[in-house]
């Protein structure tokens, strides 16, 4: 790893620009670093339509919220195990797009050159009535997921 690596760029985009790249890219890879009880009682993004499923990995424990520090190694074997390479395109994506740029950041210090937040999220930000999944991200904007 060269000197500057671990500031590469991370870029914020759109949920339908994720979508987009999902879909047009083979190896493109959508990682989401929510929580298990996240994944469990909101909800995940359903990749099924584009031949795909998103590879999810928890970027902070529950319930205690502490970073995972194995974060970036268990990621990198999932994604060595669908045959995602470092220059393919990541689209990152938590709850609302903070702790999904954290750990696109991370990846990208790791040497995946391609790493992109999912600004919005999976279930945007919170409403006059302070609920998500009505004002933006992932759910609000009707692309296809699941509940279990």
């Amino acid at each position: 790893m060269s000197a500057g690596d671990g500031d590469r760029a991370v870029d914020d985009v759109d949920v339908e620009t994720a979508w987009q790249g999902l879909s047009a890219s083979p190896r493109s890879q959508l990682v989401d670093v929510r929580t298990r009880a996240e994944w469990t009682y909101v909800g995940t993004p359903d990749l099924g339509p584009i031949g795909k499923r998103a590879v999810l990995v928890e970027w902070q424990t529950f319930p205690d919220q502490t970073v995972d520090p194995r974060f970036a190694e268990r990621l990198a074997g999932e994604l060595k195990a669908l045959g995602v390479q470092p220059e393919d395109d990541l689209f990152f994506i938590c709850r609302s797009g903070s702790r999904s740029l954290a750990a696109a950041k991370a990846m990208a210090a790791a040497g995946y050159t391609t790493c992109h937040n999912v600004a919005g999220g999976f279930e945007g930000p919170l409403d006059e009535d302070r609920h998500r999944g009505s004002a933006g991200g992932w759910k609000a904007v009707g692309l296809p997921w699941l509940q279990s």
